[in-house]
């Protein structure tokens, strides 16, 4: 199963969303091709309701703690109670292009 896989069933099983979205990212970023390293998550849930952004982030972390300590290296969140996604008109923002780059590019040895 990929890593995005292991992320969509994790989110599913816990959150019981009203909206999922696993974005892989990985591509945006100095990784090698097919990595599975980074990701976007967009999810509105009933968990959320009455939390404010950091509780709702935690609530993620901890369900994903063992990903995050392996494969995933970053993970945006964008995480709404069922009303908010609603007034949102299901959109969340986009990712910025990646500004960082790999030690080869700045010409550092490894």
């Amino acid at each position: 199963m990929s890593v995005q896989e292991q992320l969509r069933s994790q989110l599913q099983a816990t959150f019981s969303p009203h909206w999922l979205e696993v974005e892989n990212e990985s591509h945006m970023h100095s990784v090698p091709a097919n990595s599975e390293t980074h990701f976007r998550l967009v999810m509105a849930s009933t968990a959320f309701e009455g939390k404010r952004a950091v509780a709702r982030h935690q609530l993620v972390y901890k369900e994903l703690a063992e990903l995050l300590a392996g494969p995933i290296h970053a993970l945006a969140m964008h995480l709404y109670d069922p009303r908010e996604w609603q007034e949102k008109t299901h959109e969340a923002p986009v990712s910025p292009d990646c500004l960082g780059g790999s030690k080869a590019d700045s010409g550092e040895q490894a």
